[in-house]
């Protein structure tokens, strides 16, 4: 164990990392606010042998978590390599607490430039901790996040597409720092700018968006429409043997064309804010 006194970071990011880096465990997160999330999963992504943390929040913190795709997907990836558990606590939660094998950590930030971690090791103290917060997550309600893992997105990109469009999505939504429900911008947006990019077919990315498990073709629809509207995208008829002629995407506007993938994301979100309502 790496933390046997209090301590005081520039974040709580920064006391997270000294906390969980000698942990092998079963770790309980209770009662971490969005910015204390997020510093979790981060860490937990990039950590090489990280514990199994099981996350206790509130309800619609976990709803926060599951509208950030970005987020989400990282959070997908780690539940799926059994690093992180997730459940909505039953009944209120008093502060945010890191209960280890061996201490009791409670998190302090009481502004953006310091984060206090107060630390106790009294082994009748942290044996009782241990058992109440237990108790607690088995009382606990689980949360489906409904978001596919990172990798599953991105991997079968390359797989459906090209490495070229993988490696241009990956780069996109990594320039992104937030994609939540507020944003008109979202990960369905991103994949059909993403795919104007490369000229691909609207029928083509829809259908991989669902089975993937990013949105339905009708909200890959609905969004290729707006966006249209908007100027961000144009569309192409491409006759086909049997039926209606499909859709090839383009970019509509010059700034989304000259921007290199980098930019793609922000470039977008200044166009989408400028447009008429």
């Amino acid at each position: 164990m790496t933390i046997r006194s209090a301590q005081v970071g520039t974040s709580v990011g920064e006391n997270l990392r000294t906390i969980l880096a000698e942990e092998s465990g079963v770790v309980s997160a209770v009662g971490f606010d969005e910015d204390t999330t997020r510093a979790l999963i981060e860490i937990l992504a990039n950590s090489e042998q990280p514990p199994n943390v099981r996350l206790l929040v509130r309800e619609d913190m976990l709803k926060w978590l599951r509208d950030d795709f970005v987020l989400a997907s990282t959070a997908a990836e780690l539940l799926a390599a059994e690093m992180l558990e997730l459940r909505a606590a039953a009944g209120r939660l008093d502060g945010e607490l890191v209960v280890t094998e061996e201490t009791v950590v409670s998190l302090l930030t009481p502004d953006d430039e310091q984060s206090a971690a107060l630390v106790t090791d009294d082994e009748e103290f942290v044996a009782a901790a241990r058992e109440h917060w237990s108790d607690r997550w088995e009382d606990g309600e689980q949360f489906d996040l409904r978001t596919p893992a990172y990798s599953r997105v991105v991997d079968s990109l390359g797989e459906e597409f090209n490495s070229e469009m993988e490696s241009d999505f990956r780069t996109a939504l990594e320039s992104v720092e937030t994609m939540d429900g507020e944003d008109e911008l979202d990960e369905v947006g991103l994949s059909l700018l993403v795919a104007a990019k490369h000229e691909q077919l609207l029928y083509d990315i829809s259908h991989w968006g669902e089975d993937v498990g990013v949105a339905s073709k009708a909200t890959f629809s609905r969004t290729k429409t707006q966006f249209e509207e908007q100027g961000l995208l144009e569309t192409e008829k491409v006759p086909i043997d049997v039926g209606r002629p499909r859709l090839r995407l383009v970019l509509g506007e010059e700034r989304l064309r000259e921007a290199d993938v980098e930019e793609l994301a922000s470039v977008a979100r200044e166009l989408l804010a400028a447009a008429p309502a």
